[in-house]
């Protein structure tokens, strides 16, 4: 092998450094998208603590956002490190009763708001809902296409807490009206419910 051709192989070989990448391209993207989306949620929840009056609402609003901060830390690390962080994913616990009121009660219509005066905690609830379903969905597609382990497994890791926090809201809205649960009458609702039967599990086909 002559002086030239052993610069070119040399030329390229791949740095030890980049045999084994930390994150796939489609995965950097992904990630990104996840973080900015939760920066944009820890902010709206600032704005919202500024219009909030009730203070049940208040303090939902203030611990999913403690809590999301350091799951925002958490993802951060190791995104960029690409091992475990030093901080776990947490579990989070949510305060409210899980009883539902179900039925349709008449109100008044709703209309945009007029000006930032007009907030309220009605409004207020459903926007904080909105992200954390946003950001149940988000995660979970997330999580199907990371390529790091680690990266992956906190990701998923997160999305049954945006689930509880979608869940913890839910609740609080129903209790006040904000959210009505809708039913269908007995009769249609046990043919719905009679509509499937068990199978017996036998031998696998062969």
């Amino acid at each position: 092998m002559n002086q030239n051709q052993n610069q070119a192989q040399q030329g390229t070989q791949i740095p030890p450094n980049m045999m084994n990448p930390n994150h796939g391209g489609h995965e950097l993207f992904d990630a990104h998208e996840v973080i900015a989306t939760i920066i944009n949620m820890l902010d709206q929840y600032q704005m919202y603590a500024q219009h909030i009056q009730d203070p049940e609402l208040q303090s939902i609003q203030q611990r999913q956002h403690a809590f999301v901060t350091q799951m925002y830390n958490t993802i951060v690390q190791s995104f960029q490190s690409g091992q475990d962080p030093t901080q776990k994913t947490q579990q989070y616990k949510m305060q409210q009763s899980n009883e539902v009121v179900y039925g349709v009660k008449p109100g008044q219509p709703k209309k945009p708001n007029q000006s930032v005066s007009d907030l309220a905690d009605n409004g207020l609830s459903a926007y904080m809902l909105g992200h954390t379903k946003s950001l149940a969905t988000l995660l979970s597609m997330t999580a199907l296409e990371m390529t790091n382990p680690v990266l992956r497994r906190v990701i998923a890791d997160s999305v049954p807490n945006f689930i509880e926090m979608s869940y913890e809201i839910f609740l609080y809205q129903n209790k006040h009206g904000y959210y009505q649960v809708p039913q269908l009458n007995q009769q249609d609702m046990n043919t719905m419910l009679q509509s499937y039967t068990p199978v017996q599990q036998g031998n696998a086909p062969h």
